[in-house]
């Protein structure tokens, strides 16, 4: 008599990493297309760009590793990574530096790493922070919102010829900004009050803050929509926002002249992109329920602590990386208790 081995569960999975990654990049359209309505085709010649290097570096280094180049491409976590990359940087940024950065989150921060799922570090953050330290001219050349002022969009080959032939204009400056986070804090490190860099500035007060407004929006709404499908869970991107809110909001009201709002650092740079794409990469964030809220609200707080006092306007990038760091640490001595088992952490 034979007897079934079958053992529960009865069922497969209709979830796979390819699955996974395009709801992702569908989450990304919504922010995508707001980004583009403001800044023109540069945000997606980023794209486009970030993509093509992206797919013909993993290809060159499966090659040379041996691996199934088709098979793990068709995962479209390349794409990802290349995506969320291209969404970090200046609008006409020039092609050589972003297939620079791109060259470091794919080659160094992944496949040496040993690829997807091996990478303690968050690629796209990789290639970005690489950059932000290398090019801080170019990385600094964000266009003015130009929907909501009086200048003009380049034509699409007017974008390409800038990317393709060296980035620079003559009348670059003119049409430059710095983004609102960078304009308010070196205007609060020169003395001027809160107040009146707000009522003084029509860019921050207009343009460019309801810009990246509306930005921040539209990727939440992305976040919302992972949240639903149940791509990402919602301890991170809460944790995040909560510590980066009370942080703001705290010294907002310890010192309304010194220190900028919480609507302010929530809803400008890469507050929302990175709370629900960047901080929650199932492969470099924390898995445990506990670890993952200690997790978000660490980069929360760091968020906060570099954008006030440290070198760089936004903190997204460099608030993940450290976070990846303390993951194993973090997930070690979070680990839910084992059923039966007295031990808490469910270690033996």
């Amino acid at each position: 008599m034979q007897f079934k081995k079958d053992t529960s569960p009865f069922f497969s999975s209709t979830t796979n990493v390819s699955k996974v990654m395009l709801q992702v990049l569908l989450a990304l359209v919504p922010g995508t297309i707001v980004m583009t309505y403001f800044f023109g085709w540069g945000i997606l010649i980023n794209v486009t760009l970030s993509i093509t290097f992206a797919l013909t570096f993993e290809t060159i280094a499966l090659l040379l590793r041996q691996r199934s180049v088709l098979v793990f491409l068709s995962d479209f976590s390349a794409i990802v990574t290349a995506w969320l990359f291209a969404l970090t940087l200046p609008p006409l940024l020039p092609w050589w530096i972003l297939a620079t950065g791109i060259f470091f989150a794919i080659i160094i921060a992944k496949q040496l790493y040993g690829g997807l799922g091996y990478n303690p570090f968050n690629p796209a953050m990789v290639g970005f922070a690489v950059l932000i330290v290398s090019f801080p001219l170019e990385m600094g050349h964000w266009l003015e919102a130009t929907s909501e002022s009086s200048q003009q969009f380049y034509s699409l080959m007017d974008s390409l010829n800038i990317v393709f032939g060296g980035g620079i204009t003559p009348e670059w400056d003119a049409i430059t900004k710095a983004t609102p986070l960078d304009s308010i804090k070196t205007s609060l490190l020169s003395g001027i009050p809160y107040n009146d860099i707000i009522r003084n500035s029509y860019y921050l007060s207009t343009t460019g803050s309801n810009s990246w407004m509306w930005i921040n929006f539209a990727f939440a709404l992305g976040g919302i929509w992972l949240l639903f499908k149940k791509i990402i869970q919602w301890q991170i991107p809460f944790a995040l926002l909560l510590a980066l809110g009370l942080f703001s909001a705290s010294f907002h009201l310890y010192s309304a002249d010194s220190y900028s709002t919480p609507l302010v650092h929530i809803f400008s740079g890469a507050t929302m992109l990175g709370a629900f794409f960047i901080a929650t990469d199932p492969v470099s964030a924390s898995t445990t329920p506990v670890g993952k809220l200690f997790y978000g609200a660490s980069i929360g707080a760091f968020v906060y602590i570099i954008r006030t006092w440290g070198g760089y306007p936004d903190a997204i990038a460099f608030s993940v990386l450290i976070m990846n760091m303390a993951v194993p640490m973090i997930d070690y001595y979070t680990q839910p208790r084992v059923l039966g088992h007295k031990n808490s952490i469910g270690r033996n």
